[in-house]
């Protein structure tokens, strides 16, 4: 096994299909086929099963496509620490759900270290696509919460992927909307009071367990609901049809403005609140990069402002 039949494998799982792998990699589809083929029978595992519409990867190819990332950017990290510092390019990435917090935390980290010999990346993305792009090592961070309700299933998740979830903050549930809202200027908003109004939740795709999902108190039957699958789409609807989403209420009003407002929501007996233990994942036995920790810091002085 080398590592150009790692970086054939790594490029048709990243593409989805051995044609537009081949293309990215300028190399012919038999060849690309042959490499694979070769580390399959040398392991005797399948990484990918075929099919009319591409290739998907087998239960024994997840895990592999684990380990081949992680040795393939341990060589990229060998080759940048010793190649030309004048053409020498960190990168960093961060995966998270919707949360305005921990992307003003990337800007300021941007900020700080500057464009010029960074490759910076920031991915929104649904529950289950932050925990895979840490565990494939696509993303050295990715940021989350538990709650007593995900908590279990998330866990399994996480022990599945060798991932391990870093705590950094609690918070109640809160109700967000727009500053026109009839509830807008309530002290507490109350179960019973968000009913007659659209509940703002992000799409889960091929994931739909209520256990994936980014909003606190998912297990409550909220039985009018609009599915968005970015936060400003969200944000046009909660303005445009009264609605709203329960969140952290940490929102960052130098990105989202002074146009939406968030509201304590009051529990009942019935309808209880839920602690949300936000905090970030990363793969176990890892050490943050520089601009990592930097990142995490900037989210802990963030949120100890709140």
């Amino acid at each position: 096994m080398t590592l150009q039949q790692l970086l054939y494998v790594l490029t048709v799982s990243d593409e989805g299909t051995m044609n537009k792998a081949a293309e990215k990699l300028y190399v012919s589809q038999p060849t690309l086929t042959s490499a694979i083929q070769s580390i399959e029978k040398e392991l005797n595992i399948q990484i990918f099963n075929r099919t009319s519409h591409g290739v998907t990867v087998t239960n024994q190819g997840r895990e592999f496509l684990t380990y081949a990332r992680q040795l393939y950017q341990q060589y990229e990290l060998l080759k940048n620490r010793y190649e030309d510092s004048n053409i020498r390019r960190n990168k960093f990435r961060v995966s998270c759900q919707h949360y305005s917090f921990a992307t003003k935390a990337f800007v300021d980290t941007v900020k700080k270290y500057g464009t010029s010999k960074y490759d910076f990346a920031i991915s929104e993305t649904k529950t289950m696509h932050v925990i895979e792009d840490v565990g494939n090592s696509l993303s050295e961070i990715g940021i989350l919460y538990l709650s007593n309700y995900n908590r279990r299933f998330m866990m399994k998740q996480f022990d599945e992927w060798n991932l391990e979830f870093h705590k950094l903050t609690d918070c109640d549930a809160f109700v967000y909307l727009y500053k026109g809202h009839p509830l807008a200027k309530k002290k507490s908003i109350t179960y019973e009071e968000l009913l007659p109004y659209p509940n703002m939740t992000f799409d889960q795709g091929d994931n739909p367990s209520m256990y994936t999902a980014e909003e606190i108190l998912v297990e409550n039957e909220f039985p009018r609901k609009i599915q968005v699958n970015d936060r400003a789409t969200m944000l046009n609807l909660m303005r445009g049809l009264n609605g709203y989403t329960l969140c952290s209420g940490i929102i960052s009003r130098d990105l989202n403005g002074d146009d939406y407002v968030v509201v304590p929501y009051e529990a009942n007996v019935e309808n209880p609140n839920s602690m949300m233990e936000i905090g970030y994942l990363t793969r176990k036995y890892t050490v943050l990069s520089e601009i990592g920790d930097t990142y995490i810091q900037t989210m802990k002085e963030y949120f100890s402002n709140k």
